[in-house]
């Protein structure tokens, strides 16, 4: 598709541009996003922009548009109805809004896959949401860009907000997902997850029907060929802990369960780098530079110098960068069959051993709950961990009744018999506030037991409150460290507070209960451990 033709898009979408600038490098990119203004550049390279208010997601103001095409959504506070009216409205708005206004263009694909990529395209008016779309997404070949018909179109109008008074809408803040229509469109806010999550949203809907699960995980391979699956919503870990030197990134966020194998959704990573360092995290230091985006990262204006540990603008600090980026990744973005799924978990209540085996099961249960917490900064509102359960390990972009992801999960399971773990990246000795985050080096060591098998011939334990398999041992672990319940100073709390964290998977499951086999069922906490 020609600059001519993508206006004729704009033009059915109501919007009259003034210059196009369509699929610019990186490098151009950024200098225009400099001399607009919109940010500036670290001393690595990197371009340093602010998001405003909103600096995470603003899930309570994410809808999907209620008509026909949207048959199959499971309706819920996270998948929120919107009328075909009111989206209407708001994109006459920003039609309005973008009037002779210079647009940035991103045409690309979701998904390394060639059978089952999406073709997306990004408007924006600002020139880094171009360049975090280049980054982020899978990049065309310039072959691609000849006949390129977009199968999902974003409009990014971040710094138009909705006025809720006069436009209906819950806050200055609007992010519409049009399945009828293939259309995103985002008011009132300017940070760059919302674009990525509203087409991952978009893959998760549309993929199952082509029968292929969509999964909200990191991934890599070993040097043997085996590939790994981190399941993990934002703050546990999964990001830092797929990028191991010893193994190579498929990629960091998102992916596809195919009948070969797996594939990345993205071209790119998106980490979240509050606290980072070059000796904890050597790959995601090193992948920030020229051709990246930090988002509302502290950089002193003179030097270009980063504050890695200054959360003043938020906790949720993000990069983006190229796959590419990081030493001897799989650029192509595919690898074959998972051999280890592994189920993270940032359990701030401190109960939850660091690491556990899981049957198929346990593995379909954990699925469905998704227990975690929810870490400073990555939503709205969001000042400290806060327990949560999100089903799939990714509800606010499951736009499906998660019974038909976790049965996809469940026989994918059982015919490549991969091991599922579940890893406990949250708190030890204590709940948050008293005892103290687990180290990424200690959370490594169990993982490689894991991935290397040395886990495969030791002793489990069933957990007397969770019912997981717990190993008595794990080379280069005390197995003191094994035994959450031993790392408190007052045992009698910690069965307290165990025993509540099970009654809130039991509360929790109840809506699925009736919808699984009784064997998935019966493999959460068992009734004799929850309090009444």
């Amino acid at each position: 598709m020609s600059g001519s033709d993508v206006r004729a898009q704009l033009a059915g979408l109501g919007v009259v541009p003034g210059e196009l600038h369509r699929n610019l490098p990186p490098a151009e990119l950024t200098a225009r996003a400099l001399a607009r203004g919109e940010g500036i550049l670290a001393a690595n390279g990197a371009l340093v922009v602010k998001t405003g208010a909103r600096t995470g997601r603003s899930p309570a103001d994410r809808f999907i548009v209620d008509d026909d095409a949207a048959a199959d959504v499971a309706w819920s506070d996270a998948n929120q109805r919107c009328a075909p009216e009111l989206f209407d409205r708001l994109l006459a708005k920003a039609a309005a809004y973008l009037r002779g206004r210079d647009l940035f263009v991103f045409d690309g694909f979701v998904g390394a896959d060639r059978e089952h990529r999406l073709p997306v395209r990004v408007l924006a008016d600002a020139a880094w949401h171009a360049l975090f779309a280049h980054t982020l997404f899978q990049r065309p070949e310039p072959v691609d860009l000849a006949n390129f018909a977009p199968g999902f179109t974003v409009v990014n109008c971040g710094s138009l907000h909705a006025d809720p008074d006069v436009d209906g809408t819950r806050s200055a803040v609007f992010v519409g997902i049009s399945f009828s229509r293939r259309l995103v469109l985002i008011l009132g806010t300017m940070y760059g997850g919302e674009i990525k999550k509203a087409l991952f949203t978009a893959m998760n809907y549309l993929l199952p029907e082509r029968g292929v699960l969509p999964l909200h995980c990191s991934a890599n391979v070993g040097r043997a060929g085996d590939v790994a699956l981190y399941f993990g919503l934002s703050g546990t870990g999964k990001t830092t802990l797929s990028a191991d030197p010893r193994r190579r990134l498929v990629g960091d966020d998102e992916h596809g369960w195919a009948d070969y194998g797996v594939f990345n959704f993205e071209g790119g990573c998106y980490a979240k780098v509050i606290r980072l360092s070059a000796s904890a995290e050597p790959q995601i230091f090193q992948a920030i530079r020229f051709g990246s985006v930090l988002e509302n990262v502290v950089v002193d204006p003179l030097s270009g110098a980063i504050d890695w540990d200054d959360d003043t603008i938020t906790e949720n600090t993000r990069a983006t960068y190229p796959v590419t980026h990081i030493p001897d990744a799989i650029v192509e973005g595919e690898a074959g069959q998972p051999r280890d799924v592994f189920f993270l978990t940032c359990d701030a209540m401190g109960v939850m051993p660091p690491i556990s085996r899981l049957t198929p099961e346990m593995a379909c249960y954990h699925f469905l709950s998704g227990f975690t917490s929810k870490v400073a900064g990555t939503e709205a509102g969001v000042k400290e961990p806060r327990p949560t359960f999100s089903t799939c390990f990714g509800a606010p972009f499951m736009p499906r009744d998660p019974v038909v992801y976790a049965t996809m999960l469940r026989e994918r399971l059982a015919a490549r018999g991969a091991r599922c773990w579940l890893v406990n990246t949250g708190w030890s000795g204590g709940p948050y506030g008293v005892g103290r985050r687990m180290k990424i080096a200690f959370t490594r060591t169990l993982l490689q037991a894991a991935l290397d098998g040395s886990l495969d011939g030791v002793e489990y334990v069933r957990h007397p409150v969770f019912g997981v398999l717990v190993p008595a041992s794990c080379r280069g672990i005390s197995s003191a460290k094994l035994d959450q319940r031993g790392t408190w100073p007052d045992p009698a709390a910690y069965d307290r507070s165990a025993d509540e964290l099970a009654a809130g998977f039991c509360a929790n499951f109840e809506q699925y209960e009736s919808r699984v086999p009784a064997a998935v069922a019966a493999a959460g906490p068992t009734a004799a451990a929850v309090v009444a």
